[in-house]
């Protein structure tokens, strides 16, 4: 009777050993997924106040996130004053204004374009391969028939403050890009809605005066750009070789699955390129991500990145923290 009471004891033991495992279990997977709180936000990389303010409009009326993104990103693209994006951009070494960009959405669907001329709104037309074929990725001449298909107009995106600065460049044509001017050289958006669903975007001109056909990581999926609904996303900015070697912004948003904060998580993969990189010193890397919560975090090589938080409306420039501050 002893040893039949300690076996029954035992297995009775053992199940409700069992049930507090896959309790234990689920609830752990459940505080990965879920959170109680969050707030709508808006992040993007460096000093965009007027994009994320175009991609607030649509949050702010209880828009999706995919289609914020895509109106925030668009107002650098048409910028001519800017420089690193789009119509204005500096161009390839022989003169040529050629863009990136990507856009994902909640469900993991993604659309790109790469090596594209003459077109002045490269995310809209990383939506439409999104939206409106099987692929992902669309380059070069290819990426502007498509475009032209869809109704986009080929346009000279090349100014004359891009053109002459490029002409003198030609006059020595020594290639040596500054830290925050010419890898000051994209936008990467993050967007939470109210449906608590995110989405993200970037969109450059890559670095000026590279050579012709060079492609950078802002359009590459899981590079310089990953979103996760049900951990975060995360964007870079920078030089886009560090970035692709270490599939940057998908490492970011793995790191915070493994339960680090969106800023710890930037700072592990910015710290991944100082150890494996010995001429980190030399160029610029940020990574900026953000959680279903609305958490935002950030972290960069150099000082001097910068990136614009709006919530409620408001907007907020906040200085990343850096490895060589």
């Amino acid at each position: 009777m002893k040893r039949r009471n300690f076996l029954s004891s035992s297995a009775l033991a053992g199940l409700g050993l069992g049930m507090g495992c896959k309790t234990e279990i689920q609830e752990e997977k459940s505080d990965a997924i879920q959170t109680d709180h969050f707030q709508a936000t808006v992040v993007s990389t460096w000093n965009n106040q007027k994009a994320n303010e175009a991609a607030w409009k649509v949050i702010g009326q209880q828009g999706k996130a995919i289609d914020a993104v895509e109106a925030g990103v668009k107002i650098p693209e048409a910028d001519p004053n800017d420089q690193s994006v789009g119509y204005g951009g500096r161009p390839d070494r022989d003169g040529n204004v050629t863009l990136d960009a990507c856009i994902m959405d909640e469900t993991g669907n993604a659309g790109s374009v790469c090596f594209l001329k003459n077109i002045k709104h490269p995310i809209s037309v990383a939506r439409k391969v999104m939206d409106e074929t099987p692929h992902v990725l669309l380059a070069g001449q290819g990426a502007q028939e498509f475009a032209l298909s869809k109704g986009f107009e080929t346009e000279n995106l090349l100014t004359e403050k891009s053109k002459e600065e490029w002409k003198k460049w030609l006059e020595t044509a020594e290639y040596k890009p500054k830290i925050n001017i010419e890898l000051h050289d994209t936008i990467g958006m993050l967007a939470l809605d109210e449906a608590q669903d995110l989405s993200g975007a970037c969109t450059t001109s890559g670095l000026a005066y590279k050579l012709a056909g060079r492609v950078g990581d802002s359009p590459i999926i899981g590079a310089g750009l990953f979103v996760d609904n049900e951990v975060g996303a995360a964007t870079s900015t920078g030089m886009g070789e560090a970035v692709l070697k270490s599939v940057g912004s998908f490492l970011v948003v793995e790191l915070m699955r493994q339960g680090k904060t969106p800023a710890e998580a930037c700072e592990e993969a910015v710290m991944r390129i100082v150890r494996k990189q010995p001429n980190y010193k030399e160029i610029q890397v940020g990574y900026l991500a953000m959680d279903r919560a609305g958490n935002v975090g950030a972290f960069a090589i150099q000082p001097g990145f910068v990136y614009a938080v709006t919530r409620n409306g408001n907007t907020e420039v906040i200085d990343a923290k850096s490895y060589l501050s």
